[in-house]
């Protein structure tokens, strides 16, 4: 009888378990849902200003731009992502949130990084909510002169917190980069919908690539690739017409 009690409480616990890592997997899809109002396709990265500045005029120009897009990314901002994930907690973050700060030289970059953080927390404290940490660390930085709320370091505590590993949180980093600058490039009239969705399927490769490349490094290692898609980026702000914020 008593062998029997056992039994059942340890099914009951395994199902327990299982439905807590299901309902984990369920929290980090939506993470990477574009539904999530995060901001992320107010902004081109760049790629409005070079079109406008004749660097990107033809597909082939666009698929090496995103591409370089993606490895400037990995580059610079992977090491704050990975960094942040493996220690989930508000001091790593706040000192990466400075590091990152004074490593974004690029204004435009640098504000569309903290819109795009700003947004990305708030709206995780509100959806997340079985994860307490979440709105407790966001109510105590808020109002702070020392945090700024860059993106890459809260994508990367958000991911700690939901209990993603290391290489799909940073995998994923690179995937919504890709999605959003794809997106930007359909609404900038340079491919259609089907086109856009072929290029993304078809630079997932070199993004893997590039991922191998770039992944597990500390913020220390952080570092520009493509410095002058940042210069072009910081020309955004001087385009006569523009459509995104940066």
């Amino acid at each position: 009888m008593e062998k029997s009690i056992e039994e059942d409480e340890r099914r009951e616990s395994v199902v327990v378990v299982s439905r807590d890592s299901c309902m984990q997997q369920w929290s980090q899809w939506q993470l990477l849902d574009s539904i999530l109002p995060t901001g992320g396709f107010a902004h081109s990265f760049g790629l409005e200003a070079a079109v406008q500045t004749r660097l990107v005029s033809s597909p082939q120009d666009l698929e090496t731009h995103i591409i370089h897009v993606l490895d400037n990314t990995a580059s610079l901002l992977l090491p704050f992502v990975y960094s942040a994930l493996k220690s989930p907690d508000i001091e790593t973050w706040h000192k990466l949130d400075r590091i990152l700060n004074a490593t974004l030289t690029n204004l435009v970059s640098s504000k569309a990084s903290i819109s795009q953080g700003s947004a990305l927390f708030r709206i995780a404290a509100s959806v997340f909510t079985e994860i307490p940490n979440l709105k407790m660390i966001r109510d105590a930085s808020l109002g702070s002169k020392n945090v700024y709320f860059h993106h890459a370091p809260i994508f990367g505590l958000i991911c700690g917190l939901l209990g993603m590993d290391p290489e799909t949180s940073q995998r994923a980093y690179l995937f919504v980069t890709l999605r959003d600058v794809i997106s930007a490039a359909t609404r900038l009239n340079l491919v259609g919908p089907m086109g856009a969705s072929v290029m993304q399927h078809r630079i997932a490769v070199v993004a893997e690539t590039v991922l191998e490349k770039w992944m597990n490094r500390e913020a220390s290692e952080a570092c520009q690739t493509s410095p002058l898609l940042d210069v072009v980026q910081g020309c955004h702000s001087y385009l006569f017409s523009r459509l995104f914020c940066s």
